[in-house]
């Protein structure tokens, strides 16, 4: 059974951090891309960031690049987002995904003074 369980998310004043964690079970996780997506409340799914298999390769949206870093550590089956600098438009469930394997159950970032 495929498994993808986020945590770390919680509520952060702006210019705050967090860092997300998603550990993954039940499919090859080191040969799998993985992506962080996020849904914030009345808007559809965004694409956050992504990583290659290898750790390697990394992708951000145009909002997130320079504050947010994902990665990822093979050995312990798990995927990253370090989040900094957080505006309140930062705001959302984040999931973590592999496109074939499917969505985590999400874990909420709020962010608000």
């Amino acid at each position: 059974e495929v498994q993808l369980v986020e945590s770390g998310g919680g509520l952060v004043q702006p210019g705050g951090s967090l860092r997300l964690s998603c550990a993954a079970s039940g499919f090859t996780f080191g040969s799998s891309d993985m992506i962080w997506v996020r849904q914030a409340p009345g808007k559809g799914p965004e694409w956050v960031s992504a990583i290659n298999y290898g750790g390697g390769i990394t992708y951000y949206n145009d909002s997130v690049k320079g504050r947010f870093t994902i990665s990822r550590d093979n050995a312990k089956n798990t995927v990253y987002l370090q989040m900094n600098s957080l505006k309140p438009e930062d705001t959302a469930v984040y999931y973590c995904a592999n496109l074939l394997e499917g969505w985590g159950q999400g874990t909420q970032v709020t962010v608000s003074s």
